[in-house]
């Protein structure tokens, strides 16, 4: 009898496009050689050029899909997304708080295009509830910005950034340096507070990157199911994403999705 892999449970949105949310979370698990499942908790209607519409689903389904798989299939590794309003961020803290496997907040608050996906009434619940369960959140500078008011423009900023993440509870804060103005490279720093990792890639000359901080995230989770510790988890992670992004491809009128699976390719 073959051994089950490593299991990954994604708590997100579906992306009806595939390049984001929970479809690009299984697409990076099974990529990345571990078994996804997911807890959808909410729907959008959703294509290359921006989200159309977003259906939240009720608590009590979020409840019985974590529930469902958590209970009877198990998890080495949790992963959150999209979580759109402070019932569910609420609801999903409270059930992360029983479950004994390391966890990571990818705090989405808008996506690719701008389009909101969480409503502002939910970041503070977000900052008190869910960020205290994370054994690393992946806030990308706009996200950082909205739970802690700081404001980033260059690397220095970076550490301030993180601390101010850290404030929150999370044991390692990983801010992405994605949207630093163009020559900075693609930037990102990994810290407990205590010890730093700088991860550094070069600037990819590609708009279709939708997808990027759902894919790292998600990796990040694969390599902690898998026993790496967290530095490796995310060295590892931002290898693959940075081949993912230089192999990300159009489609539709706009922003194209990176590539999960770049490295079974050619």
């Amino acid at each position: 009898m073959t051994t089950a892999p490593p299991r990954v449970l994604t708590v997100a949105g579906s992306d009806s496009g595939g390049g984001a949310g929970i479809q690009a979370d299984l697409k990076t698990m099974l990529a990345l050689g571990v078994h996804g499942m997911s807890v959808i908790t909410a729907v959008t209607a959703q294509n290359s050029r921006g989200v159309q519409g977003a259906w939240e689903l009720p608590e009590e389904a979020v409840r019985a899909q974590y529930r469902a798989v958590v209970d009877d299939i198990g998890v080495q590794a949790v992963k959150t997304g999209m979580l759109a309003s402070t019932v569910l961020v609420e609801t999903v803290a409270d059930l992360l708080a029983g479950t004994d496997a390391p966890v990571v907040v990818d705090p989405v608050g808008v996506s690719k295009h701008g389009d909101a996906l969480l409503a502002a009434s939910a970041l503070d619940s977000v900052r008190t509830r869910l960020l205290p369960r994370a054994t690393v959140a992946t806030p990308n500078l706009d996200e950082v910005a909205q739970l802690t008011g700081v404001r980033v423009e260059d690397e220095s900023g970076m550490r301030r950034a993180a601390e101010a993440i850290l404030a929150f509870g999370p044991r390692w804060a990983l801010v992405k340096g994605g949207h630093l103005p163009a020559g900075s490279g693609a930037v990102d720093l990994l810290t407990d507070g205590g010890e730093e990792h700088w991860l550094r890639a070069p600037r990819l000359d590609n708009r279709h990157t939708h997808g990027t901080g759902c894919t790292l995230a998600s990796a990040v989770a694969a390599g902690l199911a898998q026993g790496l510790t967290v530095p490796a988890a995310v060295h590892e992670a931002k290898e693959y994403v940075t081949g993912a992004i230089a192999a990300g491809f159009r489609l539709g009128a706009g922003i194209g999705p990176v590539d999960h699976a770049w490295r079974t390719r050619g």
